[in-house]
């Protein structure tokens, strides 16, 4: 039997693509079919749909609200939605501050946060990348003092995905200068609406605006808003480890999706007096990315796999997310 043939894996299927087939919006899947992002408030409409499906964390245990799939079921989930021309989830709360809040935030964070990221009512975006600080993210040099019951934060934060339209910002913040670079940084959960932030967005070669720089100006962020322990913020990204391991197995799906649609639109596409689809060159750079999904695709079986046994995939989930974005 295959990794995805039981009988139980089989019906989880026939239920994702039925939900799919009558709760996907057609004006969401014309706009995903067209190769366009959704909007934040497509992305929005969508998380509210699986939510009020029960589905609104796929990935997330049971006990915080979520699915609590396996990663087969992940997989599947990813393979009919994407076929039913369905966005992703927009990952940033759900995928990258969810886990780190339901692993090492405090009661009160786990109460208030997670119900409203699964929800799709809090939009988070992830204040990293700095300047100075891209790929070496220990080089960052945002700098929180505290003071009292507050942080002072001060400094500056590049490549901020959607924090025009963000009510939340996880951001790391250098609160010590220990020898170690990676030491003494620190979590910090910010409102943003809070006075002395600036975001000014840009737009990018696909002609859209969904990144920004992000200005932090003597910002007062409360204390009971740091995750986990003070210092420890570089080690709390690792929890995401394992769990990339079983998601980075979908990321073939919806590049196969994608070249379906240039076949398609290829067929009804003029050439002179031929189709588009039966230009020789066409056809072969067409054969030869089809070639690579197809390894990118079995190279995701290969993870899923691996995390189905519970064995560590080692660098593999890292060289799938390079290739898949080449």
């Amino acid at each position: 039997m295959s990794l995805m043939d039981s009988p139980q894996d089989r019906a989880f299927r026939a239920q994702v693509r039925s939900f799919c087939a009558t709760h996907v919006p057609a004006e969401l899947r014309d706009r995903v079919r067209s190769g366009l992002r959704p909007t934040p408030a497509q992305f929005r409409q969508w998380q509210d749909i699986l939510f009020r499906q029960g589905w609104g964390a796929p990935s997330w245990p049971q006990q915080y609200g979520g699915a609590g799939w396996t990663p087969v079921q992940l997989h599947i989930f990813e393979q009919e939605s994407a076929a039913a021309d369905a966005p992703p989830q927009f990952h940033q709360g759900l995928e990258l501050i969810g886990p780190i809040l339901f692993t090492y935030g405090t009661q009160a964070q786990k109460d208030h946060y997670l119900p409203r990221i699964l929800s799709g009512e809090d939009w988070w975006c992830q204040g990293y990348s700095e300047p100075q600080a891209g790929s070496d993210l220990a080089a960052l040099r945002t700098r929180a003092v505290r003071e009292g019951d507050h942080y002072r934060v001060n400094g500056q934060k590049l490549w901020t995905s959607y924090a025009h339209e963000a009510d939340m910002m996880f951001c790391l913040v250098r609160t010590g200068d220990e020898a170690r670079r990676q030491d003494g940084i620190s979590l910090l959960l910010v409102d943003m609406k809070t006075p002395g932030i600036t975001v000014r967005p840009f737009a990018t070669l696909d002609e859209q605006t969904h990144v920004t720089e992000v200005f932090l100006d003597d910002v007062r962020v409360p204390v009971t808003q740091l995750v986990g322990e003070e210092g420890k913020g570089w080690g709390y990204g690792k929890v995401l480890l394992d769990r990339e391991r079983a998601l980075t197995a979908t990321l073939g799906v919806r590049l196969k999706r994608q070249l379906e649609y240039v076949s398609q639109r290829a067929a009804r596409t003029r050439d002179g007096a031929c189709a588009l689809i039966e230009n020789r060159e066409f056809r072969q750079r067409l054969a030869q990315l089809e070639i690579e999904i197809t390894a990118i695709e079995y190279m995701g079986l290969r993870a899923l796999a691996d995390a189905v046994a519970g064995a560590d995939s080692g660098p593999r989930g890292s060289m799938l997310k390079i290739r898949w974005s080449e």
